[in-house]
């Protein structure tokens, strides 16, 4: 073997500064955690070119340039749920009327470096502001600045005064009337309309706010906000343009309307019962779970003025039933993707979702699929992204010890490689 140092640091300067790819790139791992089969492969080449991965084989004295004999690899992780524009915080509802777009794009960047940090090669966004995540998502993969892959739905899609509805919270005058340029809709042609919106703002998918929701300054948090005809005019249209559809829900109604309308995933899923499982399995609808967020909001709500008090009320009631409605769809096998919801919780510590998962009756390495091949699978990227396979884009991360027995290093990754390209080493 060769020493790996020189190697290292040419690649870190690709990664950080440049879009060239490696030429060709052999990684030897003692551990290969195989995503489809959910279990670990020994010593291991990972053979790469530019940066797509062209072999997996058992490690036969080969000359390699990367070694992680000693540790495990594993494919790049796919987060479902983020919302990479902004980050909640004590202030985050005064910072709307005080940001600009500029603002905001300055920090996505700081957010996606370290959502990338954390071992996540690949995210979702479902709602931003500005159309930043849009160009975001382009000045990454023209090699600007440094982040995941970006699949974004660009603005989330609202009715009036729903959840998502940017005029909520502002005294009238003061925010224009929303349209739904705004991703504010009323009736099918308003839905027609915004989803063609987001096509032409640059969109990978369609998220709807099928029900109110927590942080929105709103009543309630759970009733159903958009109609029979709406849903279908924009899952139609959806269809069209080959988008997928998000759906945020947390009540049962909501649900269940989203869900026969045809949704691809629903989103948090707090007051499912055994109809919305059986309605899920009949569909094949995924249910994305956002544990983090549920843990996140419960615990801020104790803190005093940290909430208005229309969202700590919310957020104290539902914020702790995640886990349960969690526990009920994952038994029931209701097939689950990993996402976060962060920007709610803070950018980078996505990776304490999995232990979430784990402690509320997912195994380890179910909870490993959840991230890698179901989200794939949802994400329509199941030839692309997921696995460490001949064809697959090169994303990997590197970590000390058995993720199988102990999910926590999942916090504490050591190398990732996005494309063939180091974003992160601690050697």
């Amino acid at each position: 073997m060769i020493s790996t140092h020189n190697t290292l640091k040419s690649l870190l300067v690709l990664g950080l500064f440049g879009s060239q790819s490696v030429a060709a790139l052999n990684i030897h791992c003692g551990h290969v955690f195989d995503a489809n089969k959910a279990s670990m492969l020994s010593n291991q080449i990972i053979q790469v070119e530019n940066e797509r991965i062209v072999a997996l084989a058992a490690y036969s004295n080969q000359t390699v340039d990367l070694d992680y004999s000693q540790q495990y690899c594993l494919p790049g992780l796919i987060d479902m749920h983020t919302h990479i524009t902004h980050e909640s915080s004590a202030t985050r509802y005064l910072e709307r009327f005080q940001h600009d777009a500029a603002d905001v794009a300055f920090n996505a960047t700081v957010f996606a470096k370290r959502t990338l940090a954390a071992g996540f090669t690949t995210i979702r966004d479902l709602g931003d502001e500005f159309n930043v995540s849009v160009a975001l998502k382009n000045a990454i993969n023209q090699g600007k600045v440094a982040g995941p892959r970006i699949f974004t739905a660009a603005k989330s899609l609202a009715t009036t005064g729903g959840h998502a509805d940017p005029s909520n919270g502002h005294r009238d005058g003061l925010f224009p009337h929303t349209t739904p340029e705004h991703g504010v809709l009323n009736g099918s042609s308003d839905a027609m309309r915004a989803v063609r919106q987001r096509y032409k703002d640059g969109a990978d998918l369609i998220k709807i706010t099928a029900t109110a929701g927590v942080l929105s300054q709103a009543a309630s948090g759970d009733n159903t906000q958009f109609s029979e005809s709406e849903l279908a005019a924009v899952i139609a249209t959806a269809k069209d343009y080959g988008f997928k559809v998000a759906a945020h829900a947390h009540g049962k109604a909501g649900m269940l309307r989203a869900i026969k309308a045809g949704v691809a995933s629903i989103e948090h899923g707090t007051y499912l019962d055994d109809e919305v499982i059986r309605a899920m399995k009949q569909q094949g609808t995924y249910l994305v779970p956002t544990l983090i967020a549920g843990n996140w909001v419960s615990e801020k709500s104790k803190i005093d003025g940290f909430f208005p008090a229309v969202v700590a009320k919310k957020a104290a009631t539902i914020g702790p039933l995640l886990a349960g409605s969690f526990k009920r769809a994952h038994t029931a096998g209701v097939k689950i993707a990993f996402g976060t919801d962060s920007g709610v919780s803070e950018h980078g510590r996505n990776g304490e979702e999995f232990a979430l998962m784990v402690d509320n009756g997912m195994t380890a390495a179910a909870a490993l699929q959840a991230a890698m091949v179901h989200a794939a699978e949802l994400l329509g990227q199941a030839d692309q992204l997921g696995q460490i396979k001949a064809g697959f884009y090169a994303d990997l991360v590197v970590v000390d010890s058995n993720p199988l027995v102990d999910i926590n290093v999942m916090t504490e990754i050591k190398t990732v490689i996005k494309g063939g390209q180091i974003a992160k080493t601690t050697d």
